[in-house]
């Protein structure tokens, strides 16, 4: 079968191999620290240097560390594609790009971008951030935070994902756990409107019987041997 339209939709198990921390697993970061702290306006309303020290800290490990095969796998499928593709990461690192994605969505936003809570500006950010941290386009001060989707905010892009969702006809999930929503819900949209989908994952995901189809394993080695597959079609 030949696809014209793809949606690829990645979650922490794709960056768990280059050395990212995941979410959600039994040792993962919301099992050493309450996501309500650090992940929520409240907790950041609350303790602001506290969510900037978490951050700083994720921001600095993402630097350190570089893109797997399975990264460079989805670069590849995207070049060699020749019809519409759309690659939805809920990561907030860095690697799809610098494994060579480009047509590609950060729904839950990024580490190395600021966004002002003041002028709604968005700035690329390297360094550290503070409470002190001036705005670089309108200079208030305090009202700086990671550029981040916490939860019980809306996820970005969603008219976007959901117009690709309904014209796809094949949605690829790698490395989700299948219970963080609306993405969760993404196979079901996208088999709605008739597309073939399939789950990519270390284990099955929450949503594992959505799937008409699924390979378990590790991104690194399933996710480049499936896309050497669609390649060959």
């Amino acid at each position: 079968m030949r696809f014209t339209s793809i949606v690829v939709l990645t979650g922490a198990g794709v960056s768990a191999e280059s050395g990212i921390d995941t979410f959600r697993t039994k040792d993962g970061l919301w099992s050493k620290i309450d996501y309500r702290d650090v992940a929520t306006p409240e907790g950041y309303a609350a303790n602001p240097v506290l969510v900037h020290e978490f951050y700083n800290m994720r921001r600095r490990k993402i630097a350190t560390v570089e893109p797997n095969d399975a990264h460079r796998a989805l670069a590849r499928l995207e070049r060699g594609f020749r019809g519409d593709f759309l690659l939805v990461t809920q990561n907030v690192d860095d690697l799809h790009e610098r494994a060579g994605s480009k047509k590609l969505i950060h729904m839950h936003g990024e580490h190395r971008k600021a966004l002002c809570a003041r002028c709604g500006s968005r700035s690329p950010w390297e360094g550290d951030m503070s409470v002190e941290t001036a705005c670089p386009s309108c200079g208030a001060v305090g009202h700086m935070r990671p550029d981040i989707v916490w939860f019980g905010e809306m996820p970005y892009q969603m008219d976007r994902i959901y117009d690709a969702l309904r014209l796809a006809d094949l949605f690829i999930s790698i490395g989700t756990s299948g219970n963080v929503y609306p993405a969760a819900q993404f196979v079901q949209e996208a088999g709605r409107n008739g597309a073939h989908t399939i789950e990519l994952n270390l284990e099955p995901s929450e949503t594992f019987d959505d799937f008409d189809e699924a390979i378990h394993g590790p991104a690194g080695k399933v996710v480049p041997e499936y896309v050497d597959w669609l390649l060959k079609l």
